[in-house]
């Protein structure tokens, strides 16, 4: 392990000489790679060249306690001792964690499809509970969102809302939130007071640069078609909503949220290459699938993956058997505490598979 430290700090410092070259700083493209790649190894660096300096501290205390120190001082050293051993053991977890081979599509953006489940109307209103949520959530961590495409219903809901969020690190906390979720609570229609249960899916799919996914002209079919809104009328006097095919895999997207017929063409092709790159890397999963079986993750589509029980204001990840009772919080966007949760998790059952 700590070659492999001594290498990036190495690495690290390199690109720090490149980054206050004229040269480098003159070519826009050079400095601003350099750039990210010197931080992206900044937080390493920095908790490396702790670690080294907390050993140190161990190594003068050891020599002092051996040189013939008083009782009064060797009692003092003693203690400092403990202290720094601890703070070794944690800097170097924290390090095993950030060795650890990360999830390539992290730093992406995203784009999120939640789908009402069982439960008709109920579903659909607990469907825009969750768009409202990781709206929230997105925008305590500055990342913008933006809806692709919707299906609305006459009491608020949604059938279906696909939508990005754009920022960094995205993908690297919303990617555990693919699954079913499962709501508990007495819906607004219900006049006996009977708590019902619906469930809602979630998709997350990180968005695929243009190199990644190539899409050929000639293997698309685009339809165009007015616009409807609630119950099924025209929203607009021009054929501005995109229906697009992909006829290799058969896959469907449409788009119609925008007034313009290039916009919804363009937002279509964003959400179909997203999910060619999905389908892609599950194909590449499946080749490791027991290895996936045994992480935390991104769990399958068909997973059960949290409660929202609104009765005992509860929330449950059942992933983790992680139960908090604050459920206001966590629908304004609260889910930082989770998602660290599943992330930690996750972590531990990777180091544990590299001893």
């Amino acid at each position: 392990m700590l070659d492999r430290l001594d290498a990036l700090e190495q690495r690290y410092e390199d690109l720090e000489a490149m980054l206050a070259d004229p040269e480098v700083v003159a070519d826009q493209e050079r400095f601003q790679k350099s750039a990210k790649a010197h931080a992206s190894l900044e937080e390493i660096v920095t908790k490396y060249r702790r670690y080294k300096k907390t050993r140190a501290e161990m190594q003068e205390a050891r020599e002092m306690m051996g040189s013939g120190a008083d009782a009064e001082l060797s009692e003092f050293l003693q203690s400092e001792l403990e202290r720094l051993k601890a703070e070794e053991a944690r800097l170097e977890r924290d390090l095993k964690i950030l060795l650890l081979p990360r999830d390539p599509n992290d730093e992406k953006d995203v784009i999120m499809e939640i789908r009402a489940g069982t439960g008709g109307e109920e579903a659909a209103l607990f469907a825009a509970d969750l768009f409202r949520m990781y709206s929230r959530y997105a925008e305590q961590h500055g990342w913008l969102t933006e809806i692709m495409n919707s299906s609305p219903t006459d009491l608020g809901g949604f059938k279906e809302v696909i939508f990005s969020v754009q920022g960094r690190g995205a993908y690297s906390r919303l990617k555990y939130e693919s699954g079913v979720h499962r709501v508990q609570r007495v819906p607004t229609t219900e006049a006996g007071g009977r708590i019902h249960t619906s469930t809602a899916t979630v998709a997350v799919l990180p968005e695929a640069e243009e190199v990644e996914v190539e899409i050929r002209p000639e293997d698309l079919r685009v339809d165009v078609y007015r616009s409807t809104g609630h119950g099924g009328q025209s929203v607009n006097t021009t054929d501005s909503a995109v229906r697009i095919t992909h006829t290799p895999t058969g896959m469907v997207v449409t788009c119609q949220d925008e007034k313009s017929q290039l916009k919804n063409k363009e937002k279509a092709l964003r959400v179909l290459r997203a999910r060619l790159l999905d389908k892609l890397q599950q194909e590449q999963k499946a080749e490791v699938d027991e290895a996936r079986r045994m992480q935390v993750g991104t769990g399958e589509r068909s997973e059960r993956i949290r409660t929202y029980n609104f009765p005992q204001n509860r929330v449950t990840d059942h992933r983790i058997n992680l139960t908090l009772y604050k459920l206001g919080q966590v629908l304004e966007g609260g889910l930082d505490e989770i998602i660290t949760a599943l992330i930690t998790v996750d972590q531990s059952e990777r180091l544990k598979r590299i001893g």
